[in-house]
């Protein structure tokens, strides 16, 4: 009995420290720019193990002010338009993309074609992923998800969040934030990207490897005319 209660305590030990951890890395975020996150060091891994030819890492920081409107824009109106007004975590878009799953994964049953899974994560969300979290499904990992969420719109501004998603989304194999993209894309800074420019890079962030390989996708081209058109009336903060 003794010996599970020392267990316990040690896992309840363990646990409170990894929750003090992220609390630290969280508010030192508010000043400090993040070079890599735990997404990207699991990236850069698996492109060393995987890869006889080891492709380029792109990365390079820009400060909020010099990443163009149209991209911030694009980006939260393809990923998380209501962005501005909530707390981290919009319960709606979660309940509609677990219904859309639960169809997708029974037409799957009977069809050739593997399920499309769809997301209901907000940008905060993601960020909370993509920083502190490794990218295993679980309901465990998605409770620890929902915590950072909150203590990133604790601790951060609207603005900081967004600056700090921008300059980490994947955006292609070993391709990482805005000034990265608009470099490799469009051979230009992310300051300077126009509208279509940046409504077709953010509608490559579900899929960025995907459409790096097809970037003729009429998908692709489609969708971002569409996002073009919607995403002036988009709030940023």
């Amino acid at each position: 009995m003794h010996a599970l209660t020392r267990w316990l305590l040690l896992v309840l030990a363990a646990f409170l420290a990894l929750q003090l951890f992220f609390v630290l890395r969280i508010a030192l975020a508010a000043w400090w720019d993040p070079q890599s996150t735990a997404f990207q060091r699991s990236e850069a891994w698996r492109i060393w193990h995987q890869s006889a030819q080891q492709r380029p890492w792109k990365q390079q920081w820009v400060d909020y002010e010099h990443i163009s409107s149209h991209l911030k824009r694009a980006v939260l109106t393809a990923e998380d338009d209501g962005f501005v007004e909530h707390t981290g975590v919009q319960w709606e878009a979660i309940e509609k993309a677990w219904e859309r799953n639960q169809k997708a994964l029974a037409q799957a049953q009977t069809s050739a074609k593997p399920a499309k899974i769809y997301g209901g994560s907000t940008i905060t969300q993601q960020l909370a992923k993509n920083l502190l979290l490794s990218g295993e499904r679980s309901f465990l990992r998605k409770g620890q998800e929902l915590v950072l969420t909150h203590l990133l719109e604790l601790f951060l501004s609207k603005q900081r969040i967004l600056e700090i998603y921008l300059n980490n989304v994947e955006w292609g194999q070993g391709i990482f934030g805005a000034e990265a993209a608009a470099q490799h894309y469009f051979r230009k800074s992310a300051s300077k990207l126009t509208p279509y420019e940046a409504a077709r890079l953010a509608v490559m962030l579900p899929r960025p490897r995907y459409y790096e390989q097809h970037p003729g996708s009429r998908y692709l081209q489609s969708r971002s005319s569409a996002i073009q058109r919607r995403m002036g009336a988009t709030p940023l903060p």
